[in-house]
């Protein structure tokens, strides 16, 4: 595994967590699950509106085959074995004094409910691996969405599993990935392009 080390000091779950695609084909407990979903519940949100919403079928459910069949190719070949596949949605709309009208932080918001529900995860033992490799448009038909929620991503879910059960071509790729370095993602001031 590829060493990552932090330049600045933050908590060790944040170079933990990563990605991998291999996953163990076991079932997820269910109030293991409820407490991943319930990190993301508690996720900061604009005016707490909390716009983001979690589809999710389970291995053993009758919808598991249209989740999956959802997933771009290259990912199904390793998302079938997660516990769990969660597409994860935001809310356009948003209530405000009375008025129905656009958020415009939806999916920022969303994307904290995730990183809450990946970090939860990690710190349980569990794995995440968040996809954009998505027909999307089958998804939001598979959930049955209204219209006024976007498909944000799908999750992959579950519980660590052996590298050499992954095709070839993705045993190389499962590593940690690095980060760039923070200068070239943070401005004081002036953004200057990076």
């Amino acid at each position: 595994m590829t060493e990552r080390v932090a330049d600045h000091e933050i908590l060790p779950i944040f170079i933990e967590r990563w990605s991998p695609r291999a996953f163990d084909p076991r079932p997820i407990e269910r109030e293991l699950l409820l407490s991943v979903f319930e990190a993301a519940r508690w996720a900061p949100s604009s005016l707490n509106i909390q716009p983001w919403r979690f589809a999710y079928a389970l291995r053993q459910d009758d919808c598991w085959d249209d989740y999956v069949s959802a997933l771009m190719p290259g990912n199904q070949l390793w998302a079938k074995n997660a516990s769990a596949l969660i597409f994860v949605l935001s809310d356009t709309m948003m209530e405000y004094r009375g008025e129905l009208r656009p958020s415009h932080s939806h999916s920022f918001d969303a994307g904290a409910a995730w990183m809450a529900l990946a970090l939860q995860a990690a710190s349980r033992g569990l794995i995440t691996h968040g996809m954009a490799g998505v027909d999307f448009d089958r998804a939001r038909a598979i959930v049955k969405a209204p219209e006024h929620f976007r498909m944000e991503a799908a999750v992959a879910l579950g519980y660590p599993g052996r590298k050499s059960d992954l095709p070839e071509e993705l045993r190389q790729r499962e590593t940690p990935s690095s980060r760039r370095p923070i200068e070239q993602s943070i401005f004081h001031g002036v953004m200057t392009e990076g």
